[in-house]
C-alpha cells in the first residue's frame, strides 16, 4: 500500500498527475491533495478523477497508470 497525492497545477499538456508520498517529483505541500492509501495507482486515479477531469499518473512512480 501507498499513500498518494494529485498535483494541484496541471501540466502543460493538462493533466493532473498522480504521485507517491515517496516519488521524487511529488509536488510541493501547497500543490498538492493528499488523496488516501491505496492498493495500487489505478485506485488513485480513480479517487482524483473526483476533483480533476484530466487525471494521469506519474511516469516515474505510477507507470501503470502513465497515460501520455
Amino acid at each position: 500500500m501507498a499513500t498518494y497525492y494529485v498535483n494541484k497545477n496541471a501540466q502543460p499538456s493538462g493533466e493532473h498527475e498522480v504521485h507517491t508520498s515517496t516519488c521524487i517529483f511529488l509536488p510541493s505541500m501547497e500543490n498538492r491533495r493528499y488523496l488516501g492509501v491505496f492498493n495500487n495507482c489505478a485506485d488513485a486515479v480513480k479517487e482524483a478523477r473526483k476533483h480533476y477531469y484530466n487525471v494521469d499518473g506519474c511516469a516515474y512512480c505510477c507507470p501503470a497508470c502513465h497515460k501520455k
